[in-house]
């Protein structure tokens, strides 16, 4: 019997992996999130976002805590189409992204540009840091 159990175990596992991964796709398909880069300079704890066809008021930014939330509504045109090729994203997006050092709120600025939003966050006690 414990040989029919091991046997069964990884059939078991693998099927509610397919069925989480799949609830999951379903859950999440309103959702998605654009591609970000997230780094650091010696002054600057900056994330840019890649998101075209946006406008500076279609963004909602906050921090809580050592989180940096971004979210927005990219709209899509309201024609029907049919598509041959679908790529491009749209609908209700989310980021968030941990702020790994201090930084100091009150200055942090934010600036959308060329299909780009840029977030910079000022280090609370800027440090020299080795930039290959």
């Amino acid at each position: 019997m414990p040989t029919i159990i091991r046997k069964a175990l990884p059939t078991i596992t693998e099927a509610r992996r397919e069925i989480y991964h799949a609830l999951s796709w379903h859950v999440r398909a309103s959702v998605w999130g654009p591609p970000i880069d997230i780094y650091e300079t010696e002054e600057n704890f900056i994330v840019r976002i890649e998101i075209a066809g946006m406008r500076d008021e279609d963004f909602e930014i906050a921090v809580e805590n050592n989180l940096l939330m971004i979210s927005g509504n990219r709209p899509d045109f309201n024609e029907r189409r049919a598509y041959h090729q679908m790529e491009i994203r749209f609908g209700k997006f989310e980021v968030a992204v941990e702020i790994p050092v201090p930084v100091e709120i009150e200055r942090a600025a934010a600036e959308y540009k060329d299909g780009f939003l840029m977030i910079q966050l000022p280090k609370a006690n800027p440090k020299t840091i080795k930039v290959e």
